[in-house]
């Protein structure tokens, strides 16, 4: 009596030879570079391949950060053009980024998944990442990236967002992160959470005395939300830090 191995055996051997044959053309389609990359992770254990993986990731982080700085450093942040940018911004919400066809008709709804490149079209794409650059200038912009603003107050940001939407922000230095649990009661039922995972990020920085770098904030994480990260209420807030430990 044969028993569900010996089946599964059986089917292996009369699959093989077309196994290997289509394996065989698509590997032969593949970049050398990439099948020699394969071939050495096939043959390295699994801490290797741990810390191969974590010198990419920092690899791939640090060249972020210079790109953005690049950029930062283009746009040379100051009050005009900061007032220039939330003028032309503080309205855009969801429905606009649709109407214009900066957001796919087809995205996700607010409450749910996270936006991705497939949402946006290339104005959309430059619009998120505009408004990323602007908002390190902002919370972090210095001399060192041609960020000319006059910041005369400390200010606390602190904003929340679930955890698996987390890497949307993950450009953010000099912040502290907490974790939270968070429950919301949706009106309309879309994205009810019971003690969700959520991150608590707070960022001192220094806002102008009219709070104009405050509204740029606000302006910028806006325009985030809508294109990316997609919740429908992205908590944040702004407080006076009196006095400060923070010493540069």
């Amino acid at each position: 009596m044969t028993d569900i191995a010996a089946i599964v055996r059986a089917v292996n051997l009369e699959l093989s030879p077309a196994f290997e044959e289509r394996l065989r053309a698509l590997l032969a389609d593949q970049d050398r570079e990439w099948l020699v990359d394969q071939i050495v992770r096939l043959t390295l254990d699994r801490h290797s391949l741990v810390e191969i993986d974590r010198r990419a990731e920092r690899d791939a982080k640090a060249t972020a950060r210079r790109e953005r700085l690049e950029r930062v450093r283009a746009l040379g942040v100051d009050h005009a053009a900061l007032a220039e940018f939330v003028g032309a911004h503080r309205g855009v919400d969801r429905a606009a980024l649709l109407k214009d066809g900066r957001l796919a008709a087809g995205a996700p709804e607010k409450g749910t998944a996270l936006l991705g490149p497939e949402h946006r079209n290339d104005d959309g794409e430059a619009l998120l990442q505009r408004a990323k650059d602007i908002l390190f200038a902002l919370l972090f912009g210095d001399e060192s990236t041609g960020t000319n603003l006059e910041r005369t107050q400390q200010e606390l940001l602190t904003f929340a967002l679930p955890r698996s939407k987390a890497r949307a922000l993950d450009f953010m230095r000099a912040s502290t992160e907490l974790s939270a649990a968070g429950t919301w009661q949706d009106p309309e039922s879309v994205s009810n959470d019971e003690r969700a995972d959520n991150v608590l990020l707070e960022v001192q920085y220094g806002d102008t005395k009219d709070e104009q770098i405050g509204d740029g904030i606000i302006v910028t994480l806006s325009l985030i939300n809508s294109l990316e990260v997609n919740e429908q209420v992205l908590y944040a807030r702004m407080i006076d830090v009196e006095q400060t430990t923070l010493i540069t």
